[in-house]
């Protein structure tokens, strides 16, 4: 039923996304002693793979839905992608964001039709605001990484990857609320050859780890990482997908994604976002256990504040 619906996820969504490119590098091969591919989901409208989820999530609302809107609550990414997905479709997109937010991300939000919210900036006072909407306008909530819809959406990245290199032993992946890597495994099942995934993580938010270890959700005392689209935790839609289907997860210092994302912008010559440099840190890290093997990873997005490099001063 599930490689169905990411057919048809796939076809739903298809006029409103790019179908990414897929880069590679000699230099980097050599370093990680494997041959890889890199699906570059930066170059996706609005700058990152939560188009894809957004756009499905919006398309499979009924008429009657579509036209009392959606609403979320995100401070990045997913703000923008709802905002975008819902202006292509000519929906009204509702947007809380903590008054933490950058103003630029504030901005694009705006800039891509969402009207935004202010709200303080903790969890409750996010989901109280997004359920006033909800109540008085009669808008539909979409969450960023928890709904099944957004799920197959996220996974037609890895599809499409799969479709030009159908031979991959692994796809590597960030893992922050769980929604790409859930993706990612239902593609790796149906359109992969034994292919596996393996899960990138931050030390300083290993909560999927955890997770996988207790056999419950585990959530995060602190978030203090460069890898800021990753402080979200798993949802009781894609963790038993993940608990199911991933291979491992690999945990990587705040130096070792630095490193990482150095290298994607000086070999790849692309922009990519802390986040979205895990998944090679964590290949690099592991080197040894994918050894001449065929690796693709999934660069999920390029929305960097270009005044905040980590990358010192020469």
């Amino acid at each position: 039923m599930e490689k169905q619906e990411l057919i048809n996820c796939h076809k739903r969504i298809e006029p409103y996304i790019h179908n990414t490119p897929v880069l590679s590098s000699t230099l980097i091969n050599e370093m990680a002693g494997a041959s890889l591919v890199f699906k570059c989901e930066n170059f996706q409208k609005m700058g990152a793979f939560k188009m894809r989820g957004a756009t499905n999530a919006i398309l499979q609302l009924s008429e009657d839905k579509r036209k009392k809107g959606v609403v979320t609550h995100s401070s990045g990414n997913f703000a923008q992608a709802l905002s975008l997905a819902a202006k292509s479709v000519g929906v009204k997109a509702y947007i809380v964001m903590p008054s933490s937010a950058p103003q630029v991300k504030i901005d694009a939000v705006k800039g891509y039709g969402g009207e935004v919210l202010i709200c303080e900036p903790t969890l409750q006072a996010r989901e109280a605001a997004a359920n006033d909407i909800e109540q008085g306008k009669g808008a539909t909530f979409i969450h960023p990484s928890n709904d099944m819809d957004v799920i197959l959406g996220q996974g037609t990245a890895a599809m499409e990857l799969l479709e030009t290199n159908p031979d991959l032993d692994f796809i590597f992946v960030p893992v922050g609320g769980g929604g790409l890597v859930a993706g990612t495994i239902l593609a790796a099942k149906y359109f992969g050859n034994n292919c596996k995934v393996i899960g990138g993580e931050p030390f300083e938010v290993d909560d999927a780890y955890r997770s996988l270890l207790s056999g419950r959700i585990e959530s995060n005392s602190t978030t203090n990482t460069i890898a800021d689209g990753l402080k979200t935790q798993l949802g009781d839609q894609n963790f038993p997908i993940i608990q199911e289907g991933i291979e491992r997860i690999i945990r990587v210092t705040e130096q070792e994604i630095i490193d990482a994302m150095q290298l994607i912008w000086e070999r790849l010559k692309i922009v990519c976002e802390a986040s979205c440099a895990v998944p090679l840190a964590s290949l690099l890290k592991e080197k040894e256990l994918f050894k001449d093997k065929k690796v693709g990873i999934i660069i999920s997005g390029g929305n960097v504040d270009l005044s905040k490099l980590p990358f010192g001063r020469y």
